[in-house]
């Protein structure tokens, strides 16, 4: 459903009527800016400017020496991990499990 509205502040005036939303109901507004009837919107990105976009991100962590230790220690506490310990089936009384 899309409704016109005006802002005022922080309040939004709605300008159709919407009695089919009970009272005190949380909704989701998307928000676009109308200027003189005409609807702002931004202009899809051409193939080159999303290229460019995501090069930018591509090198943000880029030359960050503490991301390396970070993923050294996350790398290291991966390959700690030994399992559990699961006792054989001889010490389990009535096919319950001592919490091992």
């Amino acid at each position: 459903m899309k409704v016109r509205g005006i802002k005022r502040g922080q309040n939004i005036e709605v300008l159709e009527e919407i009695n089919n939303i009970p009272d005190g109901s949380e909704i989701i507004i998307d928000l676009e800016v109308i200027t003189h009837g005409v609807r702002v919107t931004e202009a899809p990105l051409t193939d080159q400017e999303r290229l460019s976009k995501l090069n930018q991100l591509f090198g943000a962590w880029e030359n960050q020496p503490e991301l390396t230790e970070i993923f050294k220690e996350i790398d290291q506490q991966r390959h700690n991990y030994q399992g559990r310990n699961i006792e054989p089936i001889d010490h389990q009384e009535n096919n319950v499990s001592t919490g091992y």
